[in-house]
C-alpha cells in the first residue's frame, strides 16, 4: 500500500495508516524519554542509599546523554540496513533490558550499566520517529505534526521528575525502573506487531572508526567538564584534550568518507546556514534545559528540603503546560513562521533564569514555580520551529542524517549542560567560608549555576534572530509501507 501525498494535501489530514505508524512511535518515544530525567528525583536517596558523591550520582544522567550521542550516529546506518520494524523492536528491547537490570541491579556499576543499556535503545528512537516524520509529512503540515512530537521531546524529560516524585513518596527508587518495565514490554509487544516496514534494505557499510572517535570525542569533553573545579585537575585536562582530538579526527574522517557516501554523519548538512544555526541554537537551549531539570530538583531537596512529591508536584505544572503548548505552536509556525515565536520565546527563558539566580534558603516556593513555568512557556515557543526549521532546510536525501545530528547535538549539549550546572554547584559551594551551612552553600552554588548559563543564554538570543522558516518547496515522494 503506498500513502499518497496528493490526497493527504487536498484534505489537509494525514492517511490513516501514517497516523497509525506515528501514534506508536510516539507512545514508544514518550516512554523511552521519560524515563531519561525520572531518576534525577531520586538521585539524593541514590546518593545516601549506594554511599556516592553528588559527582559519581550525576553520571548516571551524564553517562545515559553520553551513550546516546555515541549510538545516535549510528541509527542511520540501522535504517538503511535494516527493516523499519525490526529497528523499532531493537529499541524497545533494548530499553527493557535496561530498564530490567537497573531495577534488580545490586549496587551503583550495575545501575549505570542498565542506564547505558536504557540509552542505547532511546538512542534509536528519536531519529526513527524524526527521519518517518520527514519522509511522511508533507512540509506544509510538519509544523503541526513537530508540535505534537515537541511535546515528547520537551514534555516527557520534564514529566519524568514528577513521575519519579510521587513514586518515591512511597515506594524505594528502584520502583521508578519497576513500574516503567511492564508498560515497556507492552509497547514492544504491540510494535512489533503493528509498525510496518517503510524502507527497502540496503546492505550499506559501517564505518568502525567513526564511533569510538565520537566515544572519545564527545566522552572526553563532558568528563573533562565535569572535572572543572575538582582536585582532579589532570582528570579534567586530559578528558577536554581527547575530547577536542576526538571530535577533530571525526570529523576529518567524515569529512573524508562523504566524498563516496559512506559518512557515519554526512556533515554537508552543515552546509546548509539555517540548519547550521538552528542547531547551535538548539546546542544551548537543551543545556539549558537539561541543566535546570538536573539543579532544580537537588536545590528543592537540598537547599530547600522540600520532600520527593512536593519537587514532583512542584515541575508538574511547567511540565504539562510545555507540552500541551506544542501541538499550538506547531499550528502557529505553520502561519508565521519562527521568529514570531522564538523571539519572545527566548526573552521568556532570559526572564526565568532572572528569577533562578535569586534562589536562597528563604526563596518561597511559589517564585521557584513561577520561573520554572516561564522557563517551560519560553522552551515550549522554540523547540516545535527549531525541529521543523532544522530539518525542513535540507534535501530529502539528508533527512536521516539530518535527523541523527539533531538528537546527537541535543545528548551532548544536555550532557554538557548537566555536567556544567552539577560541577558550578559543588565548586562554588566548596569555596564557601568554613562553617557555612551546607544549604546556603548549596544555593550559592546555584546562583551561580544559573547566573552562567543565562549568560549564555544570550548567545542563542542574537543567533535566533536571523532564523526563518525554510520554503515548503523540499517536499519528497512518500516511500511505500510494506
Amino acid at each position: 500500500m503506498t500513502i499518497d501525498q496528493e490526497t493527504a494535501a487536498s484534505t489537509d489530514r494525514l492517511p490513516a495508516q501514517t497516523v497509525r505508524v506515528l501514534a506508536v512511535l510516539l507512545v514508544g518515544a514518550f516512554v523511552v524519554i521519560l524515563n531519561e530525567t525520572a531518576l534525577n528525583v531520586a538521585l539524593s536517596r541514590i546518593m545516601a542509599d549506594l554511599a556516592i558523591d553528588e559527582r559519581t550520582a550525576q553520571w548516571l544522567t551524564t553517562g545515559f546523554m553520553l551513550t546516546m550521542a555515541v549510538v545516535i550516529p549510528v541509527t542511520g546506518w540501522l535504517m538503511e540496513r535494516l527493516p523499519t520494524r525490526t529497528v523499532f523492536t531493537l529499541a524497545m528491547s533494548l530499553f527493557s533490558a535496561g530498564t530490567l537490570v537497573a531495577a534488580v541491579g545490586g549496587g551503583f556499576p550495575s545501575l549505570l550499566v542498565g542506564r547505558i543499556v536504557q540509552a542505547s535503545g532511546t538512542a534509536i528512537m528519536m531519529p526513527l520517529l524524526m527521519t518517518t516524520v520527514m519522509e511522511l509529512v508533507p512540509a506544509h503540515r510538519r509544523g503541526r505534526v513537530m508540535g505534537t512530537i515537541s511535546l515528547v521531546i520537551s514534555a516527557a524529560p520534564a514529566i519524568g521528575p514528577t513521575m519519579s516524585g510521587v513514586i518515591l513518596q512511597f515506594l524505594p527508587w528502584r520502583f521508578v525502573f519497576a513500574i516503567v518495565l511492564p508498560i515497556a514490554l507492552a509497547i514492544l509487544a504491540i510494535g512489533a506487531r503493528q509498525v510496518p516496514n517503510l524502507n527497502e534494505p540496503v546492505p550499506v557499510k559501517l564505518d568502525l572508526v567513526s564511533i569510538p572517535l565520537t566515544a572519545i570525542g564527545f566522552g572526553g569533553l563532558v568528563y573533562g567538564l565535569s572535572q572543572v573545579g575538582s582536585a582532579n585537575s589532570t582528570g579534567m585536562e586530559v578528558g577536554l584534550g581527547a575530547g577536542v582530538v576526538g571530535l577533530a579526527l571525526f570529523v576529518w574522517r567524515q569529512l573524508v568518507l562523504q566524498r563516496t557516501d559512506e559518512a557515519l554523519l554526512d556533515l554537508r548538512t552543515f552546509t546548509r546556514a539555517i540548519f547550521a544555526l538552528s542547531i547551535g541554537v538548539m546546542a544551548i537551549a537543551m543545556a539549558v534545559l537539561f541543566g535546570t531539570i538536573i539543579a532544580l530538583p537537588l536545590v528543592l531537596q537540598q537547599v530547600m528540603h522540600a520532600p520527593p512529591l512536593s519537587v514532583g508536584l512542584l515541575t508538574l505544572p511547567g511540565a504539562l503546560l510545555m507540552g500541551l503548548l506544542g501541538p499550538v505552536v506547531g499550528r502557529l509556525y505553520d502561519r508565521v513562521g519562527p521568529r514570531w515565536l522564538m523571539v519572545p520565546g527566548s526573552l521568556a527563558v532570559l526572564g526565568s533564569f532572572g528569577l533562578f539566580t535569586q534562589v536562597s534558603v528563604s526563596t518561597p516556593w511559589w517564585e521557584l514555580l513561577a520561573a520554572h513555568i516561564l522557563l517551560s512557556l519560553g522552551l515550549a515557543a522554540l523547540f516545535t520551529p527549531l525541529f521543523t526549521v532544522s530539518l525542513g532546510a535540507l534535501p530529502p536525501h539528508l533527512y536521516g542524517h539530518g535527523s541523527a545530528i539533531v538528537g546527537t547535538i541535543q545528548q551532548v549539549a544536555g550532557a554538557a549542560g548537566t555536567a556544567l550546572f552539577v560541577t558550578l554547584m559543588s565548586t562554588v559551594a566548596a569555596a564557601q567560608p568554613a562553617g557555612t551551612p551546607a544549604e546556603v552553600a548549596l544555593a550559592a552554588g546555584a546562583r551561580a549555576s544559573f547566573l552562567t548559563v543565562g549568560a549564555l543564554w544570550l548567545l542563542g538570543i542574537v543567533a535566533i534572530v536571523f532564523l526563518r522558516k525554510p520554503p515548503d518547496s523540499e517536499d519528497a515522494p512518500a516511500p511505500g509501507l510494506h
